[in-house]
């Protein structure tokens, strides 16, 4: 099933995906973060928002 670009917000915000231009910008605003910064959270700890959440100190 193809995303839906009229949602403001991940379907599955649980985890985190730096393949979807529209999810990273989404996560970085959420995360107050760079695209640098957060794939290299995701590379270190998955994908898992908790995780990164956790890894980027918020």
């Amino acid at each position: 099933m193809a995303d839906d670009l009229t949602k403001r917000r991940p379907q599955d915000s649980s985890k985190v995906n730096v393949h979807e231009p529209w999810e990273v910008n989404w996560w970085c605003g959420e995360l107050n973060c760079t695209k640098a910064q957060l794939v290299a959270a995701v590379n270190a700890v998955g994908v898992s928002a908790a995780a990164v959440r956790r890894y980027l100190g918020k």
